[in-house]
């Protein structure tokens, strides 16, 4: 059988904001694009397998800034995890894998996991041991002693720690050293607009990982603690719950990243108490909820990169939804092109991956998705998604 297959007749979105073309196609070979027209422009297709999506709209696949792959996404995750084995952790992780690549995820970034399960899944997918989409790992995120997140911290105190803390993520195999800025919503005793680490101890964290040619991002909600991170070099800011216009000019000035995960503290209100998220978690979401919404509207009226991501596996944000964000960041004033650009070119630029992935151009892998309406016109599409392909290859 021949290593060439060509996909034919469909409306193609390739990602970078360009008008959908109709009747194309596009050949793949070990793995990657080779070759993209429309219409009859293939001379020849002796020795190609055809594929024809007539019909169909084809699509890059998701690349999902923010996802927390060990965590369950049930009412009190963090107790979930913390009270379990590392061996059922990792059990879990080899299944939310599977859940994202099925939902359209074929690309994304963990940030934050514990004891090194995020590796052992790294590894096991790069062997073809388990199925599941690539992804950048960030291992223990550095937070203050009590800080937001520290039951799957290494906390760090001063400049001189929180380095060595990053240099030991580093060692580890991390992709990216992930800094808590401030509070949050899930830890207890915690509040999400508080600064924690200083922007001091910050640099000294960016400046390890940047030194190893390796990005960094912070949890970012409050607005001295988003300042603090942004002066001290970071190079996204997830949440960015409380922008002021002061903060989004220093980003769009430093060229830094807003990664807003909207349905996190979306769902947390939806589901509420009586679903078993805690009570804190609940009341702190819906004291954030209405700023984060308004934060993103000012940040992507002013020009700020926006690339998108769902903080999966928080409390009911599941691993196969990421389609949920998308349509928020709809309701809080992108175009759905806009939606799909943020959750594919500008995702994968944020990530350091977008000569190889983030959009369908001739010599980037072949990760697409066949979709049976356009997502332009109805992006509940992309929760029914017709199939999906990894590396040119059908996801089963």
């Amino acid at each position: 059988m021949s290593s060439k297959t060509l996909y034919k007749g469909f409306t193609m979105i390739d990602g970078t904001g360009g008008k959908p073309v109709s009747n194309a196609w596009f050949l793949v070979e070990d793995r990657t694009l080779v070759k993209i027209g429309k219409g009859d422009e293939l001379s020849s297709t002796k020795d190609v397998n055809v594929v024809n999506l007539d019909g169909k709209v084809v699509m890059p696949g998701l690349i999902n800034s923010h996802v927390h792959i060990t965590m369950e996404p049930v009412g009190d995750p963090f107790s979930l995890l913390m009270s379990e084995s590392l061996a059922k952790t990792a059990l879990r992780g080899v299944a939310n894998l599977k859940k994202h690549l099925l939902a359209g995820t074929t690309y994304f970034r963990d940030l934050g996991a514990p004891g090194g399960v995020d590796l052992a899944l790294w590894d096991s997918v790069n062997e073809g041991l388990i199925q599941g989409p690539e992804f950048l790992a960030s291992c223990k995120v550095v937070t203050m002693t009590g800080g937001h997140g520290w039951p799957m911290g290494r906390e760090a105190d001063g400049p001189n720690e929180t380095m060595k803390a990053a240099r030991e993520q580093l060692k580890a195999g991390a992709d990216v050293i992930k800094i808590m800025a401030t509070g949050g919503v899930m830890t207890e005793g915690v509040e999400p607009g508080s600064p924690q680490l200083s922007m001091e101890e910050m640099k000294a964290a960016v400046t390890e990982a940047h030194k190893a040619g390796k990005k960094t991002a912070s949890h970012a909600q409050g607005t001295e603690g988003i300042k603090n991170a942004i002066l001290a070099g970071i190079d996204s800011i997830e949440h960015g719950i409380f922008l002021d216009d002061e903060t989004i000019e220093l980003m769009i000035e430093k060229g830094v990243y807003l990664v807003p995960t909207l349905v996190a503290p979306y769902f947390i209100v939806e589901y509420g108490v009586e679903a078993g998220v805690p009570k804190q978690a609940v009341d702190k979401s819906e004291m954030v909820m209405g700023s984060h919404m308004e934060s993103f509207r000012k940040a992507h009226e002013a020009g700020v990169k926006i690339a998108m991501g769902t903080d999966a596996g928080t409390p009911f944000n599941f691993h196969h939804a990421a389609p949920h964000e998308l349509k928020l960041m709809m309701d809080c004033g992108m175009t759905a092109m806009e939606a799909l650009v943020s959750s594919t070119k500008i995702s994968a630029e944020l990530l350091g991956i977008d000569e190889e992935y983030g959009t369908l151009e001739a010599g980037k892998f072949a990760d697409f998705l066949v979709l049976d309406e356009n997502p332009l016109d109805n992006m509940d599409t992309l929760l029914d998604i017709n199939s999906v392909y990894k590396f040119g290859e059908l996801v089963k």
